[in-house]
């Protein structure tokens, strides 16, 4: 290392080097089966002879994995595409490139283009794909019983439709272990207060009155009071502190300039033969004139809530979720319903408006039968789900709930869920939140921001295959080094810190050890 400026000539670089098999990007690439991801999305959205060449399917949906993984803007992902040798790997690249895979715009129209459903397609058939290779040499090491394994992702939906088994094939025993669980995705918006919505309702009005003016329709401008209407919103939100009468005050201007400039729209669009306004801006006016209308609802009334309120106008999807949490008590966002089973998530729902996850628990049931095969022999959940028709139910499908049962706590303190059992999918949610920007969505639109939860989704799976991989790799190596000598054995020690461990190691354990990797 030199403290001095170097320079170009002067700089060793790889890249007449062989790319290092333990990399990451080199691990997980070998994890996933392309070919099939290939052909799903090719599906999916289709082939045209005409115009330009499409985007490859593995440069697509590996550059929104590599997004996720590494929790990078659209710009910045193309950027470090552009100088990472690796990630041009996982890409697919046969050499290394300089020139960035796309546009950073183009993030939108793939998100809009594969969206939520074939995402979650990809990460059933990378979970299926491992979960039938790990039965497989659990099937041929050990003799077991051959595990069922994962439906292909192409029958599920013939299987949802049908929900039927058939006549000739018995039901099979429920076996394994689900975790249920939801949470919310908060969008990134900024929080919504009546004034800040009324007011920039406002501003959005005065935008589309000078789009519609036009010199040789219109005599004369309509006035707008925009300056005066600006006064009175800053008079009040400048203030740190503010009664409730000078908020209702404030509220009620912005109501009424609001109204004014509604009117004025109405009369400017009369002026027209045809429709003016493109769908970008009838789309606001549209989500102007029902906020107006919840705005003034509320304001008679006297009250701060009412049915399906809007809380933001560039993405009026985005609705309130009372939570009661500590730290924050309402989130604005999707609220989605994840299901663990072997350590991988899966994402069965994503909702808009606020539904009682306990109500829906039948439908995840009948989907994790429809994805695996059979029922669950446990199901691990909250208080939620633990309603009378949902107890009745898995009894009668032959699944034991792990909760507190129902009635008058037994004299003698019986465990029925040991404390920590759902840490697991409560940690997925904290993974993804913490780690792949799960806990703000800065996609705007509906299903953009669907596609967005649920590639992080399937990250959480692929970084947990990759670090499978990793383990699988080194006690390979040890398995390797064991069988060698004895001495090797030996030289291990430090490293498992037990001598004996290693020793004694049979190969039937080793089997074991790989199979769980």
């Amino acid at each position: 290392m030199s403290p001095n400026q170097l320079v170009m000539a002067g700089f060793e670089s790889p890249f007449s080097k062989q790319l290092d098999s333990g990399n990451r990007w080199v691990v997980l690439a070998g994890r996933i089966p392309w070919d099939e991801i290939s052909n799903l999305y090719l599906k999916h959205v289709g082939v045209s002879d005409m115009g330009r060449p499409g985007l490859s399917p593995r440069v697509a949906i590996g550059s929104l994995m590599i997004k996720h993984i590494c929790n990078l803007d659209d710009r910045e992902t193309v950027q470090q595409i552009s100088e990472n040798m690796y990630m041009q790997y996982f890409l697919g690249y046969s050499t290394f490139t300089a020139q960035v895979p796309f546009d950073a715009s183009l993030f939108v129209d793939l998100r809009k283009r594969i969206g939520a459903e074939l995402l979650n397609s990809i990460n059933a058939r990378i979970v299926e794909l491992h979960r039938q290779g790990a039965e497989g040499q659990a099937d041929d090491q050990d003799h077991d019983e051959p595990g069922t394994g994962l439906s292909p992702v192409a029958e599920e939906e013939k299987a949802a439709e049908n929900n039927t088994t058939p006549a000739n094939q018995a039901e099979p025993a429920p076996k394994g272990r689900v975790l249920f669980d939801a949470t919310v995705c908060p969008q990134d918006i900024a929080y919504p207060t009546d004034l800040e919505l009324l007011n920039e309702s406002r501003e959005k009005t005065e935008a589309l009155i000078d789009v519609l003016y036009d010199q040789s329709l219109h005599a004369s401008k309509p006035r707008t009071y925009r300056v005066r209407a600006r006064r009175d919103y800053l008079k009040v939100a400048r203030k740190r502190r503010r009664s409730k009468a000078e908020m209702r005050r404030a509220i009620g201007k912005q109501l009424n300039y609001v109204k004014r400039n509604l009117r004025t729209i109405d009369r400017l669009l009369d002026t027209y033969d045809r429709f003016p306004l493109d769908a970008r801006q009838q789309k606001y006016l549209l989500v102007v004139r029902t906020l107006y209308d919840q705005q003034r609802e509320m304001h008679s009334k006297r009250v701060h809530s009412i049915a399906d309120r809007i809380v933001s106008i560039h993405q009026p999807h985005v609705r309130p979720m009372v939570r009661g949490k500590a730290a924050v008590n309402t989130e604005f966002g999707a609220k989605i319903h994840l299901s663990m089973a072997d350590g991988y998530a899966f994402l069965d729902e994503v909702g808009w408006d606020a539904y009682n996850e306990g109500s829906h628990m039948r439908e995840y049931i009948e989907r994790y039968r429809r994805r695996f095969g059979h029922y669950p022999a446990e199901v691990l959940a909250d208080g939620i789900y633990c309603t009378r028709e949902n107890r009745r139910m898995l009894k009668e499908k032959g699944i034991r709930l792990l909760a507190k049962p129902l009635g008058r706590p037994p004299a003698v303190k019986v465990k029925h869920v040991r404390p920590g059992e759902r840490n697991p999918v409560e940690g997925k949610f904290g993974q993804a939140k913490t780690a792949y920007g799960m806990d703000r969505i800065r996609a705007r639109l509906k299903p953009t921001s669907e596609a967005w939860i649920a590639c992080i989704v399937m990250v959480l799976n692929l970084v947990r295959l990759a670090g499978q991989a990793s383990l699988w790799l080194f006690f390979r190596m040890v398995k390797h080094l064991v069988t060698f000598s004895a001495t090797s054995k030996l030289a291990l020690a430090p490293l498992i810190n037990d001598t004996t461990l290693v020793a004694k190691t049979t190969d039937r354990e080793w089997n074991r050890w790989k199979i769980a990797c």
